[in-house]
């Protein structure tokens, strides 16, 4: 990987963009708690807002948007420092860094300009829900997946050497 910050930029930009477009389409487009089913009894369309972090954890909590604010920027600065790490050779990691950094401003953006964060992604078993999620989640879990399965891999490979 010649240049891992141009990959980084490549990988992150297009996905914050996507992240945010489909939020401003979401917005533009349906009113709050409004719902369209997409596949009967198992994926929906929505427009939620989320003022918690994940499941809504903090969202009655007096100190939620500063904290919120600061864990999203302390996690932006942790994961920028471990891209500078990554070797070469892990590609995997770079990937998967560079979707949770991509969802972490993503999310972090809408903090920042809505105090709360916008979802419209919504996963269910008839009566079952999944809470309704965005771009920038898909991307933080696709990444962190990621990560997990680099991490396994580099701990196969050191138990060969």
């Amino acid at each position: 990987m010649k240049n891992k910050y141009l990959f980084l930029v490549t990988v992150a930009i297009p996905l914050i963009v996507l992240d945010q477009a489909t939020k401003l389409i979401i917005v533009r487009t349906m009113d709050l708690h409004t719902i369209i089913p997409v596949i009967r009894n198992f994926f929906d369309i929505v427009h939620a807002r989320n003022q918690g972090a994940a499941f809504g954890i903090l969202r009655d909590s007096s100190i939620r948007l500063p904290f919120l604010i600061s864990v999203s920027l302390l996690a932006v600065l942790i994961l920028v420092a471990l891209f500078r790490k990554l070797r070469p050779e892990q590609k995997l990691s770079a990937w998967g860094l560079s979707l949770v950094l991509s969802g972490a401003v993503g999310n972090l953006i809408d903090r920042v300009r809505l105090g709360e964060v916008i979802d419209f992604l919504s996963v269910h078993w008839y009566g079952l829900y999944w809470p309704a999620f965005n771009v920038a989640d898909s991307a933080i879990c696709i990444g962190v997946g990621m990560l997990v399965i680099d991490m396994i891999q580099e701990e196969r490979r050191k138990k060969k050497a």
